[in-house]
């Protein structure tokens, strides 16, 4: 009986062990992490009133209807006015990750509040995707912006100070905006330039102003003024990629500087984002090899694609004493994937049918 006890025992134990290594394994290889990447959108005020109708659920609705709002202006080219047709707030709430309350407090008969909120990033793709929208990687950028205006009627250039549109320009900023600008000095030297060049103005390529700053993405706007109408040219050099832009605007009493301005950054982020479009149509299957005993290359993997907004969702495929398989779904091509991995400390090996990480 004994014997019998001492096997019972022994085979417990190795039920026990296998158990802990079951839980060992997926604790160190799970990911169920790859698809809770998220977009945050922080600082979000609601103010109500604090009366007999007050309703906390009335303000989370509201915080989560106006983050998904920044959200979706953040990575999409839709207007504001469209954005309310495309979901109800059910659908919102199946998006959400998580939210806090960061701050809230009680003023003069007001509740008022700062709100956090997380979107699932591919949650967010996914619904995206079945409303035929791309979404683009919400990458910030900083350029450079020389605006002229010219007056047509008298064929006097306004720069610098001169220009409301320079002194206007970064005074009107939206937060869902991802294009900071940088102004030119009021150089003597630059104004003596433009002068030199205005009859060509159209056809001038500006060098030798770009020149002095070290950046490579630059927009230059001129404004070509007829009484209330303007004609905008727009030449732009985004991500190396040339664009040019001609736009009209008439100024009017509901037409203000600050209107214009804002139409024209609106017009500026919409081309950067199509610049970083996600074709989320495009389901790329890649296969990577890892050294399963190198668990610090597999993690830091892991990482690496955790972070990439191309990739839609990745898992374990397989795994034995000496390879780990990992499959990729990519919303891109495999150029693109490979040019991710080349400025990072992980090097990926394509020589073999079957990609490794080394």
């Amino acid at each position: 009986m004994f014997n019998t006890l001492l096997k019972k025992n022994k085979i417990n134990l190795i039920f026990y062990i296998l158990f802990l290594f079951f839980i060992i394994f997926f604790t160190k290889f799970s990911t169920s992490f790859a698809n809770a990447n998220t977009y945050r959108i922080s600082d979000l005020e609601i103010s109500k009133p604090y009366d007999n109708n007050f309703n906390k659920d009335a303000v989370i609705d509201e915080a989560f209807e106006k983050a998904f709002e920044q959200i979706i202006l953040k990575i999409t080219t839709l207007e504001k006015n469209n954005i309310s047709r495309l979901v109800n707030l059910k659908t919102i709430y199946s998006l959400v990750e998580s939210f806090s309350i960061i701050d809230e407090k009680f003023i003069d008969n007001k509740y008022i509040s700062k709100f956090e909120v997380e979107f699932n990033k591919r949650l967010l793709f996914n619904y995206l995707e079945k409303k035929n929208i791309f979404p683009s990687i919400p990458t910030e950028k900083n350029l450079l912006l020389i605006p002229l205006l010219i007056n047509n009627q008298t064929n006097k250039v306004y720069m610098f100070s001169e220009n409301n549109f320079y002194l206007n320009w970064n005074k009107f900023k939206k937060k869902h905006h991802l294009l900071s600008y940088i102004l030119p000095n009021e150089d003597i030297e630059d104004i003596n330039i433009i002068k030199k060049n205005i009859s060509n103005i159209e056809e001038y390529d500006f060098n030798e102003i770009i020149s002095k700053y070290i950046i490579d993405d630059y927009i230059i706007l001129i404004l070509f003024q007829n009484n209330n109408n303007f004609n905008a040219l727009i030449k732009a050099n985004l991500n190396k990629k040339s664009i040019i832009i001609n736009k009209k605007f008439v100024w009017s009493e509901n037409k203000t500087i600050e209107n214009i301005i804002y139409n024209l950054k609106s017009e500026f982020e919409n081309q950067w984002k199509k610049l970083n479009i996600i074709n989320i149509s495009i389901k790329l299957p890649i296969t990577l090899s890892v050294d399963s005993k190198n668990y610090n290359l597999s993690q830091k993997l892991e990482k690496k694609l955790y972070e990439l907004d191309l990739v839609s969702s990745y898992h374990i495929d397989n795994y034995n004493n000496e390879k780990i398989i990992y499959k990729i779904i990519y919303n891109s091509t495999p150029d693109k994937f490979i040019n991710e991995f080349a400025n990072s400390n992980i090097k990926l090996n394509t020589s073999k049918s079957v990609w490794s990480i080394e």
